[in-house]
């Protein structure tokens, strides 16, 4: 099953435009308001040039990618017509809820273009949308935490000190999202992470930033995101590039990934042949899309990496999480090769390209290795698992 990656941003900010660019769906794209609460879904593959050098090498017989899905629901504030002036936030409905709550990341699209049908009045303004969308979020998350107060109040009467810490805690959060503000903000212990896990709160799951930007200022704009934090744009008269600088500073507070993307644009060239494509960028003088790096950093931001597997059968890249020991990386292939665990065959991709290559050559060099169960899987690293199941 693919991790999902829910794409999140108030109305007329180009979040569907941004996933038809991703994943080609077509989906249809609505203007505010709007009282649909179904999501559009559409999994699509990792982008990973590493699969194509590989298959130069071993000529197998099919290339695998990993894969994520993507989920996107109506704009935030849509559904119970927040967007008017004055109206009161009452949070997500259940079926936007649900929609969100089934994802592991969030993809953040903030509106880094002109746009006068925007419900929300006074042009571009980054950190005022980041701010409007959290609120949001943060409500949301405060009535599934009055709810496990009032659960958990009712026990704690009985004076069982784990309990009461848990309230105590409880109350702690709920002040926070009172203001508004992420439960992200905040540091927790072991035993709080712990209750945090049972919450599925939307305002602690990992999020990268989309600065969605109009096709005339995708150069500038990526050239932006690539500056320190603190630098202001070359023409600060500029509402959509000092949009970008607000959220590229945002995001690298948080150490989260922020990327340029021209999602109209994007999602128009999606319907032409890779070959267009290119082409017509090449003649607007643009970068490569955005939405690759929107798929790679969506993977970065799952705490994921890949490892690889190649051989005259299939090169294929697998998902684990980062940090994961050689057989808990086999187990992702079969459980057998976990169970059954041995050793792992391991050679970098780096070192075999360095190498020429050449499996003969990394050999002799030293850069194919043993490793055992202790071993760290980097992303990259090319292993041949080594198992045995007859015990």
């Amino acid at each position: 099953m693919a991790l999902t990656v829910g794409i999140i941003g108030l109305p007329q900010s180009g979040k569907t435009s941004l996933f038809n660019a991703l994943t080609r769906a077509g989906a249809q794209i609505a203007g505010y308001p709007t009282s649909t609460v179904q999501a559009n879904r559409a999994v699509v593959q990792v982008p990973d040039a590493r699969l194509a050098r590989l298959a130069e090498i071993f000529n197998p017989r099919k290339i695998v990618y990993t894969s994520i899905e993507f989920v996107d629901v109506a704009g935030i504030g849509q559904q119970t017509g927040q967007g008017d002036q004055g109206a009161k936030r009452q949070g997500l409905s259940a079926e936007f809820i649900g929609h969100l709550r089934s994802a592991d990341a969030l993809a953040v699209v903030i509106r880094c273009f002109d746009n006068p049908q925007a419900p929300i009045p006074g042009g571009i303004d980054a950190n005022r949308d980041y701010e409007e969308l959290m609120a949001e979020l943060a409500i949301t998350d405060l009535a599934t935490v009055d709810k496990r107060i009032d659960s958990v109040g009712r026990k704690a009467k009985s004076g069982d000190k784990k309990l009461l810490e848990e309230v105590q805690f409880l109350n702690r959060l709920r002040a926070h999202l009172d203001e508004g503000r992420p439960a992200s903000e905040l540091t927790f212990t072991a035993p709080e992470q712990t209750i945090l896990g049972e919450l599925f709160l939307l305002t602690v799951k990992p999020r990268l930033y989309v600065a969605n930007v109009g096709e005339e200022a995708l150069a500038e704009a990526a050239t932006i995101i690539e500056q320190p934090t603190g630098t202001p744009p070359a023409d600060p008269s500029r509402a959509d590039l000092v949009a970008v600088a607000a959220l590229r500073d945002r995001a690298h507070a948080e150490d989260a990934a922020v990327i340029a993307v021209a999602a109209k644009l994007e999602a128009e060239l999606g319907e032409l042949s890779e070959a267009d494509a290119a082409e017509y960028l090449e003649a607007l003088g643009l970068p490569k899309l955005g939405t690759d790096r929107v798929i790679q950093a969506g993977y970065k931001a799952l705490n994921l990496i890949s490892f690889l597997t190649a051989g005259e059968d299939e090169v294929r890249a697998w998902t684990t999480p980062k940090g994961s020991k050689a057989p808990t990386a086999a187990g992702k292939i079969h459980t057998d090769f976990e169970r059954g665990f041995i050793r792992a065959e391991v050679v970098h991709y780096d070192d075999l390209i360095a190498d020429g290559g050449s499996m003969k050559a990394a050999r002799e060099h030293g850069h194919v290795r043993l490793e055992g169960k202790d071993y760290v899987v980097r992303d990259g690293d090319i292993i041949e698992f080594r198992f045995n199941v007859s015990k």
